[in-house]
């Protein structure tokens, strides 16, 4: 592919997730909740069909109890696959940027562990996310988080300024996540940590699935192969890096398969997916 040709693509790509969750944000209401690996009504969610979940469900991504606290404009708008918060284990005083921070959860869960002496970064590239969490910050009180509109292929953020970088469910989305790993390590301080909850593959995926715009918007096309998503993390300067499987069920893969109308794919060719598509536990640090 000529560097044009895929530049060009990038582009149609962040233009259609960008366009996806801007439409989520406007349209999810205080009652209805997502997840990646379920849903909100009118739209969809990162991995599941056009229904609605309860906060019972989002519940089991997060192994925080203090999730339950946060008021229904936050949790409504929960859009991971994990929990990196938990996973990143912060400290108190510790500066926290969340790549792609949607409605805010993640952030307002960091800022109780970090507590007032500490700050978290949420950015995204979407301004529907950001205008709601900003209200949602209001509304929760969080005077130790800010967000900023920004790319996390290019974070509005300056050199080492983080002790720890967290993303949920949001990497698998860049068509460039070299560049994102790359960017996560210039913002973190020597001795940084990296905690990501987020889409992977164990093998390729089909070229119907790689090709398809709602399937990138809808985390299956955008997902990384396992041991390629491992070599660009340490390729970005990152050393210790685990990864952990959390496998989703056979009728998760059905229904994202079905919402993005991938015809007859989804009769045939869903068997190879089942095992090979998985949310996954990422740790790994900057050298210090």
């Amino acid at each position: 592919m000529a560097v044009q040709d895929k530049i060009d693509k990038n582009e149609d790509i962040r233009i259609h997730v960008r366009e996806r969750y801007g439409r989520i944000a406007a349209e999810t209401k205080p009652d209805q909740t997502a997840s990646c690996c379920g849903p909100i009504e009118m739209t969809s969610d990162c991995c599941g069909p056009e229904s609605r979940v309860n906060l019972d469900q989002i519940i089991t991504l997060y192994e925080a109890p203090d999730v339950t606290d946060l008021p229904s404009e936050v949790t409504g708008l929960s859009l991971g696959c994990g929990d990196p918060v938990t996973l990143a284990s912060l400290q108190p005083g510790q500066t926290v940027i969340d790549l792609g921070s949607g409605g805010g959860i993640d952030c307002f869960l960091a800022a109780k562990r970090v507590g007032e002496d500490g700050w978290v970064i949420g950015v995204d590239m979407t301004a529907e996310m950001i205008e709601k969490a900003r209200a949602n910050k209001i509304k929760v009180g969080a005077e130790n988080v800010e967000f900023r509109l920004g790319e996390i292929e290019h974070l509005p953020v300056a050199d080492g300024t983080a002790d720890v970088a967290i993303s949920n469910c949001v990497i698998n989305l860049s068509p460039d996540k070299p560049q994102v790993f790359r960017e996560a390590y210039r913002v973190l301080r020597p001795g940084g940590r990296l905690a990501v909850s987020d889409i992977v593959t164990d093998g390729p995926l089909p070229d119907k699935v790689k090709n398809s715009l709602s399937a990138w918007a809808g985390c299956i096309a955008g997902a990384m192969d396992v041991n390629d998503y491992i070599a660009a993390i340490k390729a970005a300067g990152f050393v210790d890096v685990e990864i952990s499987p959390v496998y989703m069920d056979k009728s998760t893969i059905d229904d994202a398969l079905e919402q993005l109308d991938l015809g007859d794919f989804v009769e045939k060719g869903q068997d190879s997916l089942y095992k090979s598509v998985f949310s996954a536990k990422v740790s790994a640090y900057k050298p210090k």
